[in-house]
């Protein structure tokens, strides 16, 4: 039986109202192949349905295979929110490895063991995995965005409306990285929490990985915590990364897309940045051949059956040098 205190591997499991899922999701915990030692660390964040039930139920089983159980619970009438219940999660665990898993999906039996391997030779990094969507044909860009991403894209398509290039629900990582990143916004409802992580840990000269397996089942639904952020808080947390981390080196740019979405960014910079924008507004608006780079695309990827990536191929410039994807 393994002894609390002594598991190399936590999963993080943060709960409200999941009762639908839970079964599932823990049944994927208690289907690792994982040969080491694992935790569950469950935060039940004042779920009202029967979600504390089921984690009882699972604690018995699970203790049962040597995974031991630690469960948290805010008791209050009023849920404080993901972060908060995943940093809760993260604190009241012990294991040398965080393996981050939502209560609405299921992990393949060997996520832990393939995650592991990775991030056992990548120290300070986040490492996430391929994903299936579930129902199959929900959000088919973004899934195929997840999934194709090369290792060099996982670093520079940081700043466009997807996200964090390894999302969330395949999160892995030590311990110790996560406290230096600094554990994730408490802010609740609307808040980004897992983007300002992400470029946080970023920020600090962290790595991104991905295992190229399909390691985990990522269901789409309404309820889902993501719905209820704000697009223009999202918005503008990615016009302020952009600038501290790329518009900050050049002394000249060009917006690629003279249509709402690169006058809305160019709106949006600070007055020292628009200074370097050309052509000026105000200038005619040139095609993309006789346009020079740097340039910020703002342009959305994977819409046109291949006809803007054709364009992009064609100038021979080299993304994270010569442009970035702000779509």
């Amino acid at each position: 039986m393994a002894e609390y205190g002594t598991a190399s591997q936590s999963i993080i499991v943060p709960v409200h109202n999941s009762e639908c899922w839970l079964d599932e999701c823990l049944k994927s915990v208690w289907e690792q192949d994982f040969k080491g030692t694992m935790e569950l660390s469950i935060f039940n964040d004042a779920s009202k349905d029967g979600s504390a039930e089921i984690i009882e139920k699972w604690k018995t089983k699970l203790e049962e295979v040597g995974v031991s159980v630690i469960i948290g619970n805010n008791d209050s009438s009023q849920p404080r929110g993901v972060g908060f219940a995943k940093n809760q999660a993260v604190i009241q665990s012990s294991g040398t490895y965080l393996c981050f898993l939502d209560s609405d999906d299921v992990m393949m039996p060997q996520r832990v063991r393939l995650q592991h391997e990775v991030a056992i030779q990548h120290p300070n990094s986040i490492v996430g995995c391929q994903v299936r969507r579930e129902p199959l044909d929900s959000t088919e860009r973004y899934t195929r965005w997840i999934n194709n991403l090369t290792q060099e894209q996982l670093l520079t398509q940081v700043f466009t409306s997807h996200g964090p290039t390894v999302i969330m629900p395949t999160w892995f990582c030590s311990r110790e990285w996560f406290f230096h990143v600094g554990r994730f916004d408490e802010g609740g409802k609307g808040v980004p929490e897992d983007l300002l992580f992400f470029y946080e840990h970023l920020q600090k000269g962290g790595e991104v990985f991905r295992v190229n397996h399909c390691l985990l089942l990522y269901r789409y639904h309404p309820q889902a915590a993501t719905h209820s952020v704000l697009e223009e808080t999202i918005w503008n947390h990615r016009v302020r990364f952009l600038e501290d981390r790329v518009l900050s080196s050049w002394t000249s740019f060009t917006i690629w897309n003279a249509g709402k979405q690169g006058k809305k960014l160019y709106r949006s910079l600070s007055p020292a940045n628009q200074k370097k924008e050309r052509p000026k507004p105000k200038i005619p608006v040139c095609h993309f051949r006789d346009a020079s780079p740097p340039f910020v695309i703002c342009v959305k990827l994977d819409l046109t059956g291949g006809a803007f990536e054709t364009n992009l191929d064609m100038l021979n410039l080299k993304e994270g040098m010569d442009y970035y994807h702000f779509n």
